[in-house]
Parts: C-alpha cells; structure tokens; sequence
C-alpha cells in the first residue's frame, strides 16, 4: 500500500496543533508524519515532541522560510511515495488518508473537500487553467512524489495555485475528491482576518507577475460582509504587489 507522508509547517500553534496531530495519528496506515517548525516561540514543539515520543511516525524539524520553502524541506526528509499537505489550524477527517490514497491510484494530484468553521468564512476565488480549478489550497491536497514540481519558496502566498498550475501545465492528472474532507478554522479577530486577506491578495499579485493570469471570483448568489472585506484588502494588497513587483516584505 502506497506510503504517505503527510507535511505540514506551522509557527505558534499551540493553540491547533494537538488536534490536528489527534486528527492524524488515528488515519490510515502506512503515514509517516513530517512536522516543520518556523521558529514558535510558544508551545508548539513541546506538544509535537510529545507526539514524537508516542508514535514513532510523527517527526519534528526545525527550518525557518518561506511556507513554500518550509514544505519542500519538509518533502526532502520525508520517505513516502506521495506528499499530502495540511494546515496546522486544521483538522482532517478520519477517512482524510484513506480516501487520499485511493484516489492517488487513478491520479497524479489529489485535492479535498476543504471546510471552513467560524465566523467569518468566506467563499474561495477559483481560477482554470485547461478547464481544471488550480485554486485548490495546499490544507488539503496530495501529490504523487514523482509529480510533485517543488514549491517556488518565491511566493509570500499562493504558492499552493503556482505549484498545481506548474503541474498541470506538464499534464498531471488533477483529481477533486468530496470525501477527502479537512476542517479548516478561520481567522476570528479582525486584525489577523484582514492581513490574511491582504497577504492572499499579494500572493495573486504575484501569481499575475510570473504568470500573467488572473483569478476569477467562484460564482456566489450572496456575498456576505465578510466575502466583501476579504475582496477589498485582497484587491489591496494585489495592488501593492504589482506595484512592488512582488518583492515587498511588511
């Protein structure tokens, strides 16, 4: 049976990080799972350490970066055949590596049905590349090691649609599968809301800059308040990419 190795980078997530972890020491065998810490400054390692010490699978390393950068070390000590990200804010469903891996069998790419709780939830901005939906977010997806194009550590955000549209432009077969579920917790105080939604915005920015493409806003009958903040500081911070050519660190 097919080895996944499941990666994820975080930075202060004492918060999260015992939930998601629970979440996936219980998935289906064979996983090996590949945590990379940003320099926390919290609790995060001493709770991932304690996983280490109870599952001889669960791995920690330290590297800091870009999260592009972060995951590809992530995937350079990793052992599987396939590479699945998630968030350290997120929680997988039990069945989430099972129904991964099974549909890796009939697919290069592998994405899953991403849920988002709180609050302030928002819809997703999707954006085609021959007629296939590259917008899906590296919290839940899988990749095939030997498809697999690196991260370009580049990118402040949206290094996630860089990479599946990489992929797909050299003819990896994309799957969405509904039953690869994740539950993603949303940002609830305002000021971390809006420097996420500005940051996104960059990272489209500088998906124009190497691309010379645009996103185009998924089909919503009703935006709600928070769709519309999240559209302005997003356009906002676009701006200040193109602007920047993409280099800005604030």
């Amino acid at each position: 049976m097919m080895k996944v190795s499941i990666v994820i980078t975080v930075k202060n997530e004492e918060k999260n990080i015992a939930e998601l972890l629970e979440s996936l020491v219980m998935q289906e065998q064979p996983i090996e799972i590949i945590v990379v810490d940003s320099a926390s400054n919290d609790k995060t390692c001493g709770i991932v350490k304690d996983y280490c010490e109870r599952y001889d699978f669960v791995k920690l390393f330290s590297h800091e970066g870009s999260r592009g950068e972060s995951r590809n070390f992530g995937c350079s000590k990793a052992s599987g055949e396939a590479f699945a990200f998630i968030d350290g804010d997120c929680i997988a469903d039990r069945e989430w590596v099972k129904e991964l891996r099974k549909s890796l069998g009939n697919s290069d790419i592998v994405a899953g049905k991403t849920v988002y709780e709180g609050e302030r939830s928002t819809s997703r901005m999707s954006l085609y590349i021959y007629g296939v939906d590259i917008s899906f977010p590296s919290c839940n997806i899988a990749y095939k090691k030997e498809t697999f194009p690196q991260f370009d550590p580049w990118f402040k955000t949206a290094e996630d649609i860089d990479l599946n549209l990489r992929a797909v432009k050299n003819e990896a077969k994309f799957f969405y599968n509904e039953h690869a579920i994740v539950y993603h917790k949303v940002r609830e105080d305002m000021g971390s809301f809006i420097r996420q939604a500005f940051w996104y915005g960059f990272g489209r920015g500088q998906l124009f800059i190497k691309h010379h493409i645009m996103g185009a806003s998924s089909f919503v009958p009703e935006l709600n308040r928070w769709d519309v903040i999240k559209r302005a500081c997003g356009a906002f911070g676009f701006v200040v990419a193109i602007i920047t050519r993409g280099e800005t660190r604030l």
